[in-house]
């Protein structure tokens, strides 16, 4: 791995303070803040909210926590916990005839990846009738009458990795498809976030590992994106600057309060970058997931150097910014990518897709699903089918 040298965010006195931000929606961030839910609860008018958590969670710590200080508060409260990792479009309308039956009028969305995917499209439908592939991205947004508005969307991560806490956008699995779309409505927006690092402490090393090389792909492949967006282009190499520094700790020292911190800050920066677009890390991913349920910081994680060789060629700048905030000294891309390859290494991510069972059979088919994604569109090299079945092939072979 090339040298680090120090970078300015290393001065975080006040990652371990409660802190207060306004941008881009509510967000309360500080540890043990998850205490604060209820009350924020009653100042927002919500009474009964439906809790929605992935099924991996819903037996974890924070669930009764979040559970005991709702109802401490006086609410009702219910949950909804059969989302996959990976979340369906089945998942998503029984969720929505709880949310209906329970009389819920707030959805709060705490867990990883999925619980807030699966949070945010169950938001999306609660309060109509409109099918849920009507909010597919690529298509023009529905129109929600004043009966129709959104229920209140709380969204509280547990892992510093996936950065869908700001947004409505989601990631849903279409069953008969066989392949992962984008859901979303410029309408929806959380009313509030809660990131509170002490959630991330139970997380395991290779949960750690996984959705931290999640983060880092979100920073880099929204950097990436062509176009002029200087807000999403500085949140993306501030979270590339907190990932890059804190990732390896927190993998190392599980209980390090300052890393998991600095990660679940840095994640949220990501996160809200990619409103600008991703690549093809992700639109790889999505399909691979989509299609043989692999956990998706992992899928990222390996397949990010296959497509870092694909599309860094001709983007020196940029690399240079990256690299500048990544505190490295060489700012060559061929450096870059071996640091890259150096820190996967390091946080134990696998050589190849093969090492997660995909076979050397589907790259055609995933790659022809994977250039209908979103995210390929906004990829900063235009690629072909048989190019990206090319990378697949790589990648299920050996992609670093």
């Amino acid at each position: 791995m090339t040298e680090n040298i120090d970078v300015s965010n290393s001065d975080l006195d006040g990652i371990l303070n409660p802190q207060d931000w306004s941008f881009p929606v509510p967000i309360k961030y500080g540890p043990g803040r998850l205490v604060e839910a209820g009350g924020h609860c009653i100042m927002m008018g919500v009474h009964n909210p439906l809790i929605v958590t992935d099924r991996g969670s819903h037996k974890l710590p924070f669930i009764g926590q979040l559970q005991n200080h709702l109802t401490n508060a006086g609410l009702t409260v219910g949950l909804y916990s059969d989302i996959s990792p990976n979340p369906k479009d089945t998942e998503i309308g029984a969720g929505r005839a709880q949310f209906i039956s329970g009389g819920h009028d707030a959805i709060i969305a705490i867990g990883g990846g999925s619980a807030m995917d699966g949070g945010k499209s169950i938001c999306l439908t609660a309060n109509n009738d409109i099918d849920l592939w009507a909010f597919e991205y690529e298509q023009k947004a529905p129109e929600i009458n004043a009966n129709q508005s959104f229920p209140k969307l709380i969204t509280i991560p547990t892992t510093a990795g996936t950065g869908a806490e700001t947004e409505s956008t989601a990631m849903v699995t279409h069953v008969e498809k066989g392949m992962k779309f984008c859901v979303w409505h410029p309408e929806l927006k959380p009313s509030l976030v809660l990131l509170d690092p002490e959630l991330t402490i139970g997380l395991p090393a290779n949960l750690t590992a996984w959705t931290g090389a999640d983060a880092m792909t979100h920073a880099i492949e929204a950097y990436l994106v062509p176009g002029f967006n200087p807000l999403c282009d500085g949140l993306a190499l501030e979270g590339l600057a907190l990932v890059s520094k804190w990732l390896q700790i927190s993998v190392n020292e599980p209980h390090n309060m300052k890393a998991r911190g600095a990660m679940l800050v840095g994640s949220c920066l990501g996160g809200i970058a990619f409103l600008k677009g991703l690549g093809l890390v992700h639109a790889i991913s999505h399909m691979v997931g989509a299609e043989f349920d692999t956990q998706h910081g992992l899928t990222n994680a390996v397949v990010l150097p296959v497509v870092l060789r694909f599309n860094l060629p001709g983007q020196e700048l940029k690399v240079q910014r990256m690299a500048q905030a990544m505190g490295l000294e060489d700012t060559s891309t061929e450096s870059f990518i071996r640091h890259i390859e150096g820190v996967l290494d390091d946080i134990n991510i696998p050589n190849s897709l093969s090492d997660l069972d995909i076979p050397m059979a589907s790259a055609q088919r995933l790659a022809e699903k994977s250039i209908l994604d979103s995210a390929a569109q906004t990829n900063p090299r235009t690629a072909t089918v048989p190019e990206i079945s090319t990378l697949i092939e790589e990648a299920i072979l050996k992609a670093r």
